[in-house]
């Protein structure tokens, strides 16, 4: 009977404590402090787990683009230093990519800086180790080799994405303010999971419904023809509708864009490369509607020839979300998906110029002429500068220094050319140095001249000079040449050089000195070997 009544005591116990721990208890009452002062967020230091090194590929084609590239995960770009130079390359401008990602409800965004290179031709080239330094971060390479294929058609573009037919155009950004790029991943998680779903299992894919969208993928010229050497701006743009933004979003937009810039070079054309990506779309109206159009690329193509620009149509594959028909409080209510938008292809006709009795290759561009003179009265013997400046619309690299034609009693040198780019066009320098043999007019009209082609009025232009220096002073002797410490390039040089006098025999000096030396070591080695035969 104890022991029953032990046996009941204990079994009480339990009960009751489960019976406790099951009551509720009240949470703690939050003690009252003074509001304490809000501090701004200190950004935290870049890991070195935060930044990687992105390596390019290992086969390009000659008329294609190598790339190098280095990629920020969380936290923002303080300094980084420059990319490295590649043997057989030339670098071709840089892409800034900002990638959003949502897992689990929260939003991570990754940065990717890319440098582009050009190569300049076929063949197998070495990329030795380098180093860039990323936030404090050193990030080292391995050593590559990259073979550049001759055939751009035969090397088809990596990871495009396969064209759905029919499909229209589309890009969103979740949320209000529209993002580059929100999930990199569709099938990660979207919303938390809790107890619910573990119970009762999330909302299925028949309870989803899919929304129509009016986004396109679009590749876009400012003309539809244009003449040999004259720039047309090519862009790819993909526009949505604002009431689109919670249906699209970017996928995997780094390892997509870098074939779109491939289809889009041109082996006929001479490219400028634009601004880069925008994260930032801007507004623009189409057909009455009123689009969010976002910048994947733009660059301005200058032909070479006759030949047609073409580009191909293009596929862009994006995120399209699924809405949950019954919409729940506190969930994401989406469904991730894939949908590919394919822009059509666009032709720019290239016409030819026309014949020009003097000259056979000539400028293209709308062009004005800009010239100086240091001097207003430069006297006969004295040097002076003329500075001759082409500035407009058009490929500079296009824009050859003029000539001048020989003149009696002057003396031409240079030129220099400096050249200051903007956007589609700019400006270039040419500096010439002139010293006068006598006095009088120069008439620079006569003596420079350059042949340009408008293609606005589709007519040749010749920019001559209006400034005719007079020159004063009496004749100078036919072989006196200005004093070289007056000349403003080669006075400084002259000032810095040495001017401690080197004897004329000083590799004699070291032939002498050398045979004395050798027939010095040559004794000794035959005394030791004379010594050692007599110590045998």
């Amino acid at each position: 009977m104890g022991r029953l009544f032990g046996w009941m005591a204990v079994l009480w116990g339990v009960l009751g404590a489960g019976a406790a721990s099951a009551q509720p208890t009240a949470p703690p009452k939050p003690a009252i402090t003074a509001p304490a002062a809000k501090t701004p967020p200190q950004p935290k230091p870049t890991a070195p787990a935060d930044v990687a090194l992105l390596p390019g590929p290992a086969t390009v084609p000659v008329t294609g683009v190598f790339t190098l590239a280095f990629r920020l995960r969380g936290g923002a770009l303080g300094q980084y230093s420059e990319f490295p130079e590649l043997e057989g390359f030339k670098k071709s401008g840089k892409t800034r990519t900002t990638t959003t990602r949502i897992v689990q409800g929260r939003r991570f965004t990754d940065l990717t800086i890319t440098q582009r290179y050009v190569p300049y031709g076929e063949g197998e080239f070495s990329i030795k180790p380098f180093q860039i330094t990323v936030n404090g971060v050193v990030l080292r390479s391995r050593p590559a080799t990259v073979r550049v294929l001759p055939d751009p058609a035969a090397v088809p573009p990596a990871n495009s994405p396969a064209p759905a037919a029919g499909s229209n155009v589309p890009v969103t950004t979740p949320g209000n303010a529209p993002a580059l790029t929100p999930p990199a991943d569709p099938t990660a998680p979207l919303q938390a999971v809790g107890d619910l779903d573990k119970l009762f299992g999330k909302p299925k894919p028949a309870q989803y419904q899919e929304l129509p969208d009016g986004a396109f993928l679009a590749v876009v010229a400012d003309r539809p023809s244009v003449y040999v050497g004259e720039g047309v701006r090519v862009g790819l743009y993909f526009y949505l509708k604002p009431s689109d933004q919670a249906l699209l979003a970017f996928h995997d937009f780094n390892d997509q864009l870098p074939p779109l810039l491939q289809e889009l070079h041109q082996a006929t054309a001479w490219q400028e490369p634009g601004p880069e990506a925008s994260v930032t779309p801007d507004s623009v109206r189409q057909q009455g509607q009123l689009y969010l159009r976002f910048r994947l690329a733009e660059h301005v193509y200058y032909p070479l020839t006759n030949a047609p620009l073409r580009f191909p149509p293009l596929a862009l594959t994006m995120v399209k979300f699924k809405l949950l028909k019954k919409p729940e409080p506190g969930q994401d209510n989406r469904l991730a998906g894939y949908k590919t938008y394919l822009s059509k292809g666009l032709t720019v006709m290239v016409r030819a110029l026309p014949l020009h009795p003097e000259q056979a290759a000539v400028a293209v561009g709308t062009y004005q002429l800009q010239e100086a003179i240091s001097r207003s009265v430069p006297q006969v013997g004295q040097a002076f500068t003329y500075t001759f400046v082409v500035q407009g619309k058009g490929n500079l690299s296009a824009v050859l220094a003029p000539d001048f034609t020989e003149w009696p009693g002057l003396a031409v040198y240079g030129p220099e050319v400096r050249e200051q780019a903007t956007p589609g066009g700019g400006r270039k320098v040419f500096r010439y140095r002139l010293v006068a043999r006598q006095p009088g007019i120069i008439p620079l009209d006569s003596l420079v001249r350059l042949i340009v082609f408008n293609p606005l009025t589709a007519r040749y232009d010749t920019l001559r000079p209006r400034i005719r220096p007079r020159v004063s002073g009496g004749l100078a002797a036919p072989n006196v040449l200005p004093k070289p410490e007056e000349d403003p390039f080669y006075g400084p040089a002259l000032a810095d050089a040495d001017t401690r006098l080197q004897s004329l025999d000083v590799y004699r000096d070291v032939r002498r000195y050398a045979s004395w030396l050798l027939l010095g070591l040559v004794g000794v080695a035959g005394l030791g070997w004379w010594r050692a035969g007599r110590r045998g």
